[in-house]
């Protein structure tokens, strides 16, 4: 099944096709959405730089991200980046894919919340940091092209992502006050995700 958006593909495979279809059933419309808003972000950022990525890698990744902020696989202790890699090894495994590459994939999740990693070091982390932070609060807007982001916005709609995001961050933030979330909920991300341009597109 191919997916695209204003010129940016996902070809889905089994792999792909399954984390959609997991990150549908549990992780509800507006994160979902933001899941898959992620996933082209990225991919955008990557096609335009002429980065060479690992689409499917990228594509699981960006659908598991954020899975440990729902109930059924929210951690009590955890973080929820170093819960969602923790998931990502157990789907991935059921998946067959070796050791190195469950790894991989856990990675991504956990570096999404971390300091900026070096497109050339590793694209796909990069890129779902890319990803994420342009759909969340809004970084990096300026650098995609205004029709592709239109035509991203009209096929994952928003759904009052920004107020229900900032919601689960305050959750974990109360609850595990050590977390990068917390960190984030100190300072001034609220009012940058609360005031995306996204919100309004």
């Amino acid at each position: 099944m191919l997916i695209e958006v204003a010129g940016v593909q996902a070809r889905l495979g089994r792999a792909m096709e399954l984390a959609q279809s997991v990150c549908t059933e549990y992780a509800g419309d507006a994160l979902y959405h933001h899941s898959m808003r992620s996933y082209f972000f990225g991919a955008a950022w990557g096609q335009a730089r002429g980065l060479d990525f690992d689409s499917e890698l990228l594509f699981v990744s960006a659908m598991l991200h954020d899975l440990a902020l729902t109930p059924p696989f929210d951690s009590h202790t955890l973080p929820f980046e170093e819960a969602g890699g923790h998931l990502a090894r157990v789907f991935t495994a059921g998946l067959g894919w070796p050791r190195e590459r469950r790894d991989r994939a856990a990675e991504l999740i956990v570096l999404h919340m971390r300091d900026d990693v070096a497109p050339e070091q590793d694209p796909e982390s990069r890129l779902l940091q890319v990803g994420t932070s342009a759909d969340v609060s809004g970084a990096g807007l300026d650098a995609f092209d205004p029709v592709f982001v239109e035509a991203l916005v009209a096929a994952y709609p928003r759904m009052g992502f920004a107020e229900s995001f900032v919601d689960l961050f305050r959750d974990q933030a109360e609850r595990k006050p050590g977390c990068a979330a917390a960190k984030l909920v100190a300072g001034q991300w609220p009012d940058r995700t609360l005031a995306n341009p996204l919100e309004r597109v």
